[in-house]
């Protein structure tokens, strides 16, 4: 087609043809990156733009592939080529895994210089904890109950992916989850709804910002929808059994807090719940994120997962499938392929109403309007920004600065820890200890392999000359090959090198030992039914205990772990997760006192396995508890019933005190509040962080309650000998939760509040409330 001359108008570019009039959006590459169009202008354009579409140009916008070839050269394979051949037509919506300047900006050269419309491509990747710049993984990170910090975290992570092309990162992940087995509970933040919402925006508002159309900010994908961390056994990609009001009350604040804030688009999960797949839910997708919540953003499937609603039986083809899914309120179709194999044709068999096609194209294209794409779509491809804003010494600093603060000092019998600067010997040992590749964490980004600071060379960095540091490996942990798509084999019936350790220890002044699990021990599809130190590293301590018992454990790993003996025995324990690229110096920030530990527990750390699922909000049961010393009440005639951390604990090098604990009136009502205060002093000598918890019990509802619920906290510094008061407000929807008449409300009736630095926390007060 011959193009003799175009036109440059205000909304469209008008090419005039031989016998055909054709409108293609405009591009001004001149202007301002930085400005965000109001929302009636994009929607004008959206519109506009819609209309000029066919219906395999809508279909397009929905689909998701991945750049499996090197995308700064034509593909080889048939596969790929097929994909190629999509893109310069104009069917492809977005690309996942492309990564870099060079093959973001070839790829969307391919669609704007090919395609008929010209639509620009989202670029979207796994930014879970950082780019390449590595902070602590997300379970870590909410440890900090910093949310200033873990939204800087996300800021620079989002100014990395930028500066490489990404425009659309694949979180913030918000799945509650109360099983430790599941491997994905490193990507949380933890078992409780309130905390888990409030990180949530958090991360969202580090991602994009206040102004999504500037070029260091991306479109955020909130995920699971839904109840993806409710996998029976803790296994992954497992069925989900659970019940309207759990899943209202407990799974779904979170996403219902970044639908507030403006989160860009949500991933559905993998799993099903109570017998529907979550991609094909409607009720769910539909109904009510999209129609009761108001939420004008697209839903993107996780991996195939509409396609594999052909596994679970509930799809008969990817026809079918597709059929499903967008009926359910799927917008987009990551490398299932289902939407370009059936939705044409099923528009055509009237299976699948056009406007629903219309619908989930308009929420992908309103997305790539407000990132300022149709503008330039080049705006992310800038190699100087991909030279200079990636990996620099002031990420690196954040980083250390975040992780240190997501430290969790979990015993200090005796002030074993700070240890002294002048102290004249240390043995550091422990498979982890020397480890430059598990601190980077299992969704690693672009990391470089090995890049992470390790705790000896941390502690070598922190320590004078004089000071003898002797190492030993003691055991080995992981065996072989670590891969993201491979599972990590790992040791656990070799004892050899506990003999060399046991003599490194035995004359060393004190011993940091670093034990725990390797990266690859979690995080996706590495589910566990053992979350105890394997055997070896447990004959490591017990070997090392008998020689010398001033031992300091730090804990790596990604989920918590069931250590009991080891809690009985180590006078300190510091619960260090798998901490970025700046580890081994963070943990010496806190060993030897330069930062004092101010983390406090996002998940419970269970006794023993078999109490999974554990979580501090349960329920009181018909018989909480043994009055006549017969053995009919809720018990194990084994083990305890609570946890051997609990949610929110977390020890410091200094101690705080609460007291007067006041209340402002005893009861309120409907349209009113009333303030609940305490009094929290250092009495130690030094000056620390502390994180005010307030919790709420609801002593009778029309739904039985939870016996604790998180409803506030404040992180306060003091210096010593410092005191200040606290206050938190209680109002009518402090108190709300999903009832027994299947809505959002605060009941009448009695309460109780409890202040304190841990879930545990016995200092109470009562009020009621009056509708």
């Amino acid at each position: 087609m011959k193009v003799y001359k175009k036109f440059n108008f205000r909304s469209t570019n008008v090419i005039v043809t031989v016998g055909l009039l054709v409108l293609v959006p405009k591009f001004s590459f001149s202007q301002d990156k930085g400005r965000q169009e109001s929302p009636d202008i994009i929607e004008r354009k959206v519109d506009s733009l819609l209309s000029l579409m066919t219906v395999k140009e809508k279909i397009g916008q929905l689909v998701l592939y991945n750049g499996s070839w090197d995308v700064t050269g034509p593909p080889s394979d048939v596969g790929n080529k097929e994909k190629y051949e999509k893109l310069k037509n104009g069917e492809v919506g977005a690309m996942l895994n492309a990564t870099s300047v060079a093959g973001t900006k070839e790829l969307q050269k391919t669609v704007v210089e090919n395609s008929r419309l010209k639509i620009p491509l989202l670029f979207g990747y796994d930014v879970i904890h950082g780019f390449k710049t590595m902070f602590p993984i997300p379970l870590g990170e909410s440890a900090s109950w910093d949310l200033e910090a873990i939204t800087k975290s996300s800021s620079i992570a989002a100014k990395e992916a930028t500066a490489s092309g990404i425009n659309w990162a694949f979180g913030p992940m918000m799945d509650i989850s109360r099983d430790a087995r599941w491997g994905r509970v490193m990507e949380g933040a933890g078992e409780d709804p309130f905390l888990a919402s409030k990180i949530a925006v958090a991360r969202i508002q580090g991602f994009q910002g206040d102004d999504l159309s500037k070029n260091n900010t991306l479109a955020a994908c909130a995920k699971h929808f839904a109840a993806y961390g409710f996998a029976e056994g803790g296994r992954d990609y497992n069925t989900v059994s659970i019940g309207e009001y759990e899943l209202h009350n407990t799974v779904l604040p979170p996403f219902k807090a970044a639908v507030d804030a403006g989160v860009a688009s949500i991933m559905s999960s993998f799993n099903e719940i109570d017998g529907i797949p979550a991609t094909g839910h409607k009720g769910l997708q539909r109904d009510l994120l999209k129609n009761t919540w108001g939420w004008d953003g697209f839903v993107v499937s996780d991996w195939a997962s509409i396609a594999e609603m052909i596994f679970h039986g509930y799809a008969k083809d990817k026809t079918h499938a597709a059929e499903l899914a967008i009926h359910a309120g799927n917008d987009m179709d990551m490398e299932g392929r289902a939407y370009e194999t059936g939705l044409e044709q099923l528009i055509k068999d009237g299976k699948v109403d056009e406007k629903l096609i219309n619908d989930a194209a308009k929420r992908v294209l309103r997305v790539k309007f407000e990132l300022g794409l149709f503008d330039d779509p080049f705006k992310y491809c800038d190699e100087e920004r991909e030279k200079k804003d990636i990996y620099t010494k002031g990420h690196i600093e954040a980083s250390r600065d975040v992780a240190k603060k997501s430290i969790v000092l979990l015993k200090n019998d005796n002030n074993v820890l700070p240890l002294k600067k002048d102290i004249k010997s240390i043995a550091v040992i422990g498979p982890l200890a020397d480890d430059k590749d598990t601190p980077i964490g299992s969704w690693r980004g672009m990391a470089t392999p090995n890049s992470a600071v390790s705790l000896l060379d941390g502690i070598k960095t922190a320590l004078d000359q004089s000071v003898k540091i002797t190492y030993a490996k003691g055991v080995e942990l992981g065996v072989g090959e670590r891969s993201f798509v491979r599972d990590l084999k790992v040791n656990r019936d070799s004892f050899k090198g506990i003999e060399e350790a046991v003599k490194v220890a035995k004359d060393a002044e004190v011993v940091v030992l670093a034990i725990g699990e390797e990266a690859f021990q979690s995080g996706e599809a590495r589910s566990q039914v053992s979350i105890e130190l394997t055997k070896p590293q447990q004959k490591l301590f017990e070997e090392i205990y008998t020689v010398n018992k001033n031992i300091v454990v730090v804990l790596m790993n990604g989920r918590p772990m069931a250590i009991s003996d080891i809690a009985e025995k180590a006078p300190s324990i510091l619960e260090t997760w798998h901490l970025g690229s700046a580890s081994g110096n963070a943990i010496a920030d806190v060993l030897f006192g330069d930062y004092n530990p101010s983390g406090k527990l996002p998940v419970s750390f269970p006794r023993n396995v078999g109490q999974l699922p554990l979580y501090y909000n349960v329920k009181n049961t018909g018989r909480p508890s043994n009055l006549d010393g017969m053995v009919f009440w809720s018990h194990y005639t084994d083990e305890k019933n609570d946890a051997l951390y609990p949610f929110g604990h977390g020890l410091s090098y200094t101690a705080f005190k609460y007291k007067d604990l006041k209340i402002s009136a005893p009861s309120f009502a409907s349209g009113g509040n009333l303030s609940v205060s305490v009094t929290i002093t250092n009495t130690g000598k030094r000056k620390g962080k502390e994180v005010v918890q307030l919790y709420i019990r609801d002593i009778i509802g029309s739904l039985t309650r939870p016996v604790k619920e998180l409803k506030g906290f404040e992180l306060v510094e003091l210096e010593p000998k410092e005191s200040k008061t606290v206050t938190f407000s209680i109002s009518e929807e402090t108190i709300q939760f999903y009832t027994a008449n299947k809505k959002w409300e605060a009941e009448s009736g009695d309460f109780k509040a409890f202040v304190g630095g841990t879930s545990d926390t016995d200092l109470e007060i009562d009020f009621s409330f009056k509708k």
